[in-house]
């Protein structure tokens, strides 16, 4: 769901940048986001259904200069894999204004109300995250 906000909002300002969203755990690689955050999504205008789900590897660490965590245990998983760039690792709430410091909560066994609150909190951190990196 990040992405799919992160992605729409980048293009609408004009910012070329490359987004891209991964576990941290070998779930549901190859899979399209779960059907109840597409419906959601879709009714906020946005479409994520040709994403498909991967892990992160070695050189995401490399490549991108953010690498942001939705939850403290995976940002906890992340600057171990990160090495010498563990300073591009953060929780990505911390981009928020009114969601700062919080961890995103894990909508998948819960009902679509929860989808719904990971949206309204994505998309305020990425207005944050926005302003941060905006030339």
């Amino acid at each position: 769901m990040a992405e799919g906000v992160f992605t729409r909002k980048a293009r609408a300002v004009g910012a070329e940048l490359i987004i891209d969203s991964a576990g941290t755990h070998d779930y549901h690689i190859g899979e399209p986001p779960d059907q109840r955050a597409q419906h959601t999504m879709r009714q906020a205008g946005y479409d994520i259904a040709s994403l498909r789900g991967r892990q992160v590897c070695q050189s995401d660490f490399e490549k991108f200069d953010y690498i942001l965590a939705m939850d403290e245990a995976n940002l906890q998983n992340l600057q171990k894999l990160a090495g010498e760039h563990a300073n591009k690792v953060q929780l990505y709430l911390n981009y928020s204004n009114q969601f700062f410091g919080m961890s995103v909560p894990d909508p998948y066994y819960g009902g679509n109300q929860g989808f719904a609150q990971v949206l309204a909190m994505v998309e305020d951190a990425a207005d944050g995250l926005l302003q941060k990196i905006k030339p």
